[in-house]
């Protein structure tokens, strides 16, 4: 079933350490086009933990919006809060996450973010299994998030064998 009238993902929101730092690689090497910023915006009750979940004194000083791909749309916050954790999760962390793009040409992709001097991981690598055709590589932001490159232009070997499995009888 899931959620009545559930369409599509709207937007991706993150907290960076440095939110010019942020929009200079968001928009300067990763392609992303800047929309609009709020803020600042600060509660004097519980207003902002009753609706956001953060500390009742928590102020969100800015947050900016940027187009990712002509698609995905990323919300980036510049929070202050008391006790606020700055350490950035890994994947293996509970809250652990990453946001992976697509690309067209995985290899151009991985030069391109070497030559602007972003730290790339190992890889690419190959999946294997139900997402063979499928290749990938993580990377990280300056403030240390993960972002991944994903590129699979034949399909993935699940997508391949559900269009298979589609196939009127006799084709």
């Amino acid at each position: 079933m899931g959620i009545p009238g559930m369409r599509r993902l709207d937007h991706i929101g993150f907290t960076v350490p440095d939110l010019e730092e942020a929009t200079r690689f968001l928009v300067d090497v990763l392609g992303c086009e800047y929309l609009y910023s709020l803020g600042p915006f600060a509660a004097e009750d519980d207003w902002m933990r009753d609706h956001l979940n953060v500390d009742p004194r928590a102020e969100m000083r800015e947050n900016r919006f940027f187009r990712c791909g002509g698609q995905a749309v990323f919300e980036v916050f510049d929070y202050t809060a008391p006790r606020q954790v700055t350490d950035q999760p890994k994947n293996s962390d509970i809250g652990g996450h990453h946001i992976a793009l697509y690309v067209d040409d995985l290899d151009e992709a991985v030069a391109y973010l070497r030559e602007h001097g972003v730290h790339v991981l190992a890889g690419p690598t190959a999946s294997r299994g139900p997402a063979e055709g499928n290749r990938w590589i993580y990377f990280l932001a300056p403030w240390g998030m993960q972002f991944e490159l994903v590129s699979y232009p034949g399909g993935k070997a699940f997508d391949r064998a559900a269009a298979y499995d589609e196939r009127p009888s006799g084709t």
